[in-house]
């Protein structure tokens, strides 16, 4: 069976050689491998450790081999990457013991004649840290040593500059490079949240290593700190009890606020955690339909409400830009917009390798045009929410200005001061999520009322 550092390349060879998503190549990955749940977590760490810092490390490659990175054979720049960060970021891991596992790693890859290379390599970074001498050597432009130092992209580090200043860029940085935490959002339908943390403490194995905490804004919410094994063997799951869904995507349906009876539209439900939750909060009484322009995607949506044992969701595959049945039928819209999900990096690490400034700038014109979709589906007097996962002005204060420049018959409504979001709006009447203050996903969120 394949050891740790095995499964972690085997997952990033096929990142390199398929663009694979780090989520699916790591969970194939490990497929292959022992039930060692120690082996596991580290593989873990070392996939998304390793794809998280890979501008950082491919600099060390620079400063420290013969080649710079991008002229190493990629097998080898992969075994390095995961050395490297072994020695300079796992600090339970004694540099001996990572440096002679990374050699015996390029020997089992079939590189025995570069596994010199690989020691050279390694050793030298621990001869320069011994010395105190960072071998990372930083630029002095600001951005650049930013993007540098934390491993993101130049334009990301001064996109969030100009929104939230130099001090807070850094903290988003570094809080964005932590392994994130495990939300749950309750199904009141089915259990309490009394009931879920209670489970959760007795279940078998290494319950001691798992931390359950209730999300003290958010009525529904728990959050799991530590091992918590695969999820779907998590105490009540299988029961519908609760599905995953981190604390700033359950402030959408608080924002919303559906009522039992009514009509909804969610304009882009795959995969359907925000859609459970209208359904949830307006007591599975009404009718929600969950549109979605992927009708694979939408297989989820109606896995989730079986699970869940929710019966007022109906699904429709098709462009939500496209669907003139809709006009003045509904009491409330959600359009969580297809979003470059920089609000989402520590999870999904990947996405600040795959995102351009191009891709950001289609996706807010896309976002504009299913929004002014959306609002014609609202009833006179309705309410539509507009929602992203990202930390990006120009999707999120752009296109809701945008839209209400062009539709002069709506305006921002702020949410009530007894719902669970008003402690998040912003003077502005929207809500922006910054993650190292509220310790939740970056997210965005707006209420939009038609006069």
């Amino acid at each position: 069976m394949p050891n740790a550092r095995q499964s972690a390349f085997t997952a990033l060879r096929e990142i390199d050689r398929r663009g694979a998503y780090t989520d699916l190549a790591l969970d194939r990955a490990l497929s292959a491998t022992s039930s060692d749940r120690a082996d596991r977590a580290l593989a873990t760490e070392l996939v998304y450790g390793v794809i998280r810092r890979q501008r950082s490390l491919d600099a060390l490659l620079d400063q420290l081999g013969k080649k710079p990175a991008d002229r190493q054979p990629p097998k080898l720049r992969r075994i390095l990457h995961i050395g490297l960060y072994q020695l300079r970021y796992l600090s339970k891991i004694p540099p001996s013991a990572a440096v002679h596992a990374t050699v015996e790693l390029a020997k089992a890859s079939g590189m025995k004649r570069l596994a010199g290379v690989v020691n050279g390599v390694l050793r030298q970074y621990m001869r320069l840290s011994a010395e105190n001498a960072d071998p990372l050597q930083l630029p002095q432009d600001p951005v650049q040593r930013l993007g540098l130092l934390h491993s993101f992209p130049d334009w990301i580090v001064e996109i969030w500059r100009e929104r939230f200043g130099w001090e807070d860029t850094e903290k988003l940085c570094q809080w964005f490079n932590q392994p994130p935490a495990l939300d749950l959002r309750i199904n009141p339908l089915r259990t309490s949240l009394g009931a879920v943390e209670s489970a959760l403490s007795q279940r078998e194995g290494e319950s001691e290593s798992l931390h359950c905490s209730r999300l003290e804004a958010l009525p529904q919410g728990l959050r799991l700190v530590g091992k918590t094994g695969p999820v779907k063997q998590l105490p009540g799951f299988k029961e519908g009890w609760w599905m995953v869904q981190d604390g700033s995507a359950q402030l959408v349906g608080h924002l919303l606020d559906p009522q039992p009876g009514e009509t909804i539209i969610d304009a882009c439900a795959a995969p359907g955690g925000k859609t459970a939750h209208l359904a949830e909060l307006m007591g599975d009484r009404g009718i929600i339909w969950a549109c979605d322009r992927a009708a694979k995607r939408l297989n989820k949506v109606k896995q989730n409400a079986a699970r869940l044992q929710l019966k007022s969701i109906q699904t429709l595959s098709g462009d939500s830009r496209n669907q003139p049945q809709f006009r003045q039928s509904a009491d409330r819209v959600l359009v969580d917009a297809p979003c470059s999900g920089l609000g989402t990096l520590h999870r999904h690490p990947d996405i600040r390798w795959r995102q351009t400034p191009q891709k950001t700038a289609e996706l807010a014109a896309l976002q504009q045009e299913i929004l002014a979709q959306a609002a014609t589906w609202v009833k006179p007097g309705g309410i539509l929410v507009y929602a992203t996962c990202t930390l990006n002005p120009g999707e999120n204060e752009a296109v809701v200005r945008s839209f209400l420049a062009r539709h002069p018959n709506w305006r921002i409504l702020p949410p009530s001061s007894t719902s669970v979001a008003a402690q998040f709006a912003s003077s502005s009447g929207w809500i922006q999520i910054f993650p190292p203050q509220h310790q939740m996903d970056g997210f965005f969120s707006v209420k939009l009322k038609q006069e």
